[in-house]
């Protein structure tokens, strides 16, 4: 197995200009992908899950030329032209459910499937929220899970959609891009959440790029959601990605643990990504935080001067970025508890059991819960040195995990390249800020 080694490092500091948001990215070629028109993409994330997109589209006849983080994309006018396809989407979440939502609306047989990992996913809510159209999709294997045959149907909205938010906000999210293609009687389409909606933020980045596109869609309190139906999405001629809100809580906390400064460009207090209000969480431990439009620069205690505070917090707005302070958790006095992360457990893994195996080996005590998380860190504040952490094909564990070389002790990470999935040259960042002066 391939393996990095780490640290330990005594200071972060530098500036990183961050790749394009990985749900912006799969949500802009999609929509540019439906639309009328020419859509020119600026930094556009080169990564797994953004080529595997990219592949899908064009066998399902898009037309687009890419050059480095630029993309122009050849609209479809709200029909793909390739009416039979087999698409492998890897463990993209971000392209397997709305794909299938678009899929399901536009008059073909196609079936979906990816990794093995891919089809332990659960899809069966939005396969649901379909169905009560009329989409005919069956299920290969495992009833719920991918992978998927979807043939075409005659579609018919009679009532309200309803669809479960308390597992994945992709299911609304491939809903609410899908509907607009599919024509009603009374000119909108009604869909109804049922039970909590769970990470509201992603929701909202669907929204407004829906209305980039020229559909805008209303919304009750996160309860219900009326889209315009049978319209046609529009180019907005030239769209540019923001920088990855997830990517820059691993650049943020290591500013926060290795004193910093680091700054982050790309995002900001103009952000569309929830994952912002990760640099509020490191406030609360005690951390500076300082933000602009564009950019958050963090200075940190550092190991060397001091500990931050533990903290207990509803993580359900920064489910992807929660991950990263559990790691942050090991430099901090007390126990930090993290709730509201249910949606860790049907990710690229069972994230909640896979950070508390790993948290342990770094010698942290770990208490577990269906949708929670609480880290303490050893009784010594001393991590257990060279400790040999699983990735588990996760991108997010392999970053996270890079941040304990910054908390005195050097750390292993092994199959390291799986960050290919969202950020392939994360390490070359990281060490960046990690070098000696």
């Amino acid at each position: 197995m391939d393996y990095l080694d780490l640290g330990p490092y005594p200071h972060a500091r530098g500036t990183v200009r961050l790749p394009g948001s990985k749900s912006i990215s799969n949500r802009v070629l999609l929509l540019a992908a439906l639309a009328e028109g020419e859509t020119t993409i600026s930094n556009l994330l080169d990564s797994d899950d953004t080529r595997v997109m990219l592949d899908a589209l064009a066998k399902l006849g898009v037309k687009y030329a890419r050059d480095g983080d630029r993309c122009v994309v050849q609209g479809t006018r709200g029909a793909f032209t390739a009416k039979t396809a087999d698409l492998f989407l890897g463990n993209a979440g971000t392209a397997v459910r709305p794909l299938t939502a678009a899929l399901a609306v536009n008059g073909g047989d196609y079936r979906v499937h990816g990794v093995p990992r891919m089809h332990e996913r659960p899809i069966g809510d939005l396969v649901d929220g379909l169905r009560q159209i009329g989409a005919r999709i069956d299920y290969e294997a495992n009833e719920g899970y991918p992978p998927l045959r979807i043939r075409p149907a005659a579609l018919s909205v009679e009532a309200p959609i309803t669809v479960r938010g308390d597992v994945s906000s992709q299911f609304l999210t491939a809903l609410l891009m899908a509907l607009p293609l599919v024509r009603t009687k009374s000119g909108t389409t009604i869909v109804e959440v049922d039970g909590e909606l769970i990470s509201k933020p992603y929701i909202e980045i669907t929204i407004r790029l829906m209305a980039r596109f020229g559909v805008t869609v209303e919304r009750e309190d996160w309860r219900r959601f009326t889209v315009p139906s049978g319209v046609r999405y529009q180019s907005p001629g030239s769209i540019a990605v923001e920088g990855d809100a997830s990517s820059a809580s691993y650049f943020l906390a290591a500013g926060a643990l290795g004193g910093g400064p680091v700054r982050v460009v790309g995002v900001g207090s103009a952000s569309i990504q929830g994952d912002v209000a990760f640099a509020q969480a490191l406030a609360r431990m005690g951390a500076n935080v300082a933000m602009g439009e564009d950019w958050i620069e963090v200075r940190g205690i550092g190991h060397d001067h001091g500990r931050l505070e533990a903290i207990e917090m509803d993580c359900n707005l920064i489910p992807d970025a929660a991950m990263t302070l559990a790691i942050a958790a090991l430099a901090a006095d007390g126990t930090t508890r993290l709730t509201h992360i249910g949606s860790w457990r049907v990710k690229e893994t069972d994230r909640i059991a896979a950070m508390a195996t790993e948290l342990r080996k770094l010698g942290a005590s770990v208490q577990e819960g269906p949708d929670w998380l609480a880290v303490t860190p050893p009784a010594s504040a001393r991590l257990v040195p060279n400790a040999a952490i699983d990735t588990y094909d996760d991108h997010r564990m392999a970053m996270c995990f890079s941040l304990a070389s910054l908390i005195g002790a050097p750390v292993r990470i092994n199959d390291p390249k799986c960050v290919a999935k969202t950020f392939p040259d994360y390490f070359d960042r990281f060490k960046t800020l990690v070098a000696p002066d």
